[in-house]
């Protein structure tokens, strides 16, 4: 008799999901993120209100129940009544709840100063959102409880999840904004951003910043030792690494707007102990011919080319790191070799004992480019040292004349059909090879199709190329392939291509059609 298949219970995350997703009708995921996550802030904003509230009723304190001054000084948002959720809830039927939205969100803005340019601006009223499928995502929201496991931080993970599942959905090209959780999760492990200032460049929704502080959590130390500064150039997205940030409580200077990091560097003076950053792969046309040619930020080094703004970015992060500073970052592979200016830049960076570690990460991470990627960690010191993380007293050994080569793309797990992440244990296994390579006194060695330690001398004689598979040893690369779960890599992408050409057809034909000519494909 066959065994009865349990089905896997959905979590609060993929409940809400799955009902919010089935609301959003023509809107598009671009648009319809932010009305989803704008309310899930108001669900949030306004449940830490009432908590406070029964807590200075709780204290005899009702005169100050309409003194913004009792809130704020907890870290929570002042509410006006017509701003609460219960509010929102008991009009959700009405025909103006669109602006009544809109108008709660202005106002929770005015009132809280560092709200400034944070929340969504008019979108409801503008976008039409048909009123009965506004009030049943008001309903779907409504069953957040986001006081019920503080522990678990039940908004931060829908949050979370509805960033990278709207992502995915607006994908290739579009999804920018999210850099993937394990991605970030790896970099933090391996920089340990413990306390200090954090610093990036290109901060997205803010999830380099989030994870930083989910690190220093899970180590037992103290969000209040971490100074947070950022930087965005897209407004919308602005938007939403404040309101990432805010869900959190995770106090940020991320500049009086969104800006250009080159043309508006709203940090100039900035000195980080860490930098962690995703900036946007090969971006072209970053200055024109004779802008930012003097730029401090490239002083030593040559002027980055304006054809491409990956060693603009290196340099960028290079400039804003103190004398101790560490920096870990994401780049397309192309930056790991090349000639030219780019040639010149690299070789000064390993002459200067600044690249520590380039880690070669899998395909099909990415849910914007199926693109191999690299994470590289620059050291300001490199030299023997003592550091402390958490109760952990770590003795570094003089690594100033080695770079450590890692090459992951044998490591992974599949998730959402066809993309790739690392389990916690990857991340963990990764961040101890790294770590007992730094160190003194470990068992750290080389292992063929994994890692390799390469003198200064060795990466002089490759003519200073950083391509990892120059000097990690490779033997019988075929025989680690599994064919089995590659082939239905390929059977999912080759369905998927089919459907994006059926569709093509389909929307060519409507065209045909508008315009009175009838058409075969």
């Amino acid at each position: 008799m066959a065994k009865k298949k349990i089905k896997k219970e959905k979590s609060i995350e993929e409940s809400l999901w799955d009902a919010a997703n089935k609301l959003r009708g023509s809107i598009e995921p671009s648009e319809y993120k932010h009305v989803v996550l704008g309310l899930i802030f108001l669900k949030f904003a306004s449940d830490k209100f009432e908590e406070r509230r029964k807590e200075l009723i709780a204290e005899g304190k009702e005169k100050y129940l309409e003194m913004k001054d009792f809130y704020n000084m907890k870290n929570v948002f002042f509410l006006s009544e017509t701003s609460r959720w219960s509010y929102i809830i008991k009009n959700g039927k009405q025909d103006d709840i669109a602006l009544k939205i809109d108008t709660a969100l202005n106002q929770i803005e005015k009132k809280n100063p560092s709200l400034k340019g944070a929340l969504p601006d008019n979108y409801f009223s503008r976008l039409g959102l048909d009123k009965s499928k506004l009030s049943s995502l008001l309903d779907t929201i409504n069953k957040i409880d986001t006081q019920k496991d503080k522990s678990q931080d039940i908004v931060g993970r829908v949050y979370e999840y509805f960033l990278s599942k709207f992502a995915l959905a607006e994908g290739k090209g579009k999804g920018e904004f999210y850099t993937p959780k394990s991605i970030v999760n790896l970099i933090a492990e391996m920089i340990e951003p413990y306390k200090g200032i954090i610093y990036d460049p290109a901060c997205g929704s803010g999830g380099m910043f989030v994870q930083s502080i989910k690190f220093i959590e899970n180590h037992h130390g103290s969000k209040q030792e971490i100074s947070i500064y950022g930087q965005e150039y897209t407004n919308t997205t602005y938007k939403l690494a404040k309101m990432n940030l805010a869900i959190r409580g995770i106090s940020a200077n991320l500049g009086e707007k969104a800006a250009d990091t080159f043309s508006n560097d709203q940090h100039k003076d900035l000195k980080a102990d860490f930098v962690m950053a995703n900036p946007p792969f090969n971006q072209k046309g970053w200055r024109a011919k004779n802008e930012l040619i003097d730029d401090p930020r490239w002083r030593g080094y040559e002027v980055p080319p304006k054809s491409n703004a990956n060693y603009a970015w290196i340099l960028n992060m290079v400039s804003k790191l103190s004398d101790e500073g560490v920096a870990g970052f994401i780049l397309a592979n192309g930056a790991l070799s090349g000639g030219g200016d780019e040639y010149k830049i690299r070789r000064k960076l390993v002459e200067n004992n600044l690249v520590e570690a380039i880690v070669i990460l899998p395909r099909n991470m990415f849910y914007t480019t199926d693109i191999s990627v690299t994470v590289w960690i620059l050291n300001k010191n490199k030299t023997a040292h003592t550091r402390s993380i958490g109760d952990e007293e770590r003795h570094y050994r003089d690594r100033k004349k080695e770079v450590l080569f890692m090459d992951l793309r044998q490591i992974g797990e599949p998730f959402e059909k066809k993309f790739i992440q690392f389990s916690p244990k990857h991340i963990q296994d990764i961040a101890k090879t790294y770590h007992d390579w730094q160190q003194e006194q470990t068992a750290y060695k080389d292992i063929p199709e994994y890692c390799y330690s390469a003198t200064k001398t060795e990466i002089e004689k490759k003519d200073f190329s950083l391509v990892p598979s120059k000097y990690i040893e490779f033997v019988n690369r075929d025989e680690n392939i599994d064919f089995d779960t590659k082939m239905a890599s390929l059977q999912s992408e080759l369905t998927d291509l089919l459907q994006q050409e059926e569709e093509s057809k389909s929307d060519l034909l409507d065209v045909f059609k508008e315009l009175g000519y009838a058409i075969k494909l």
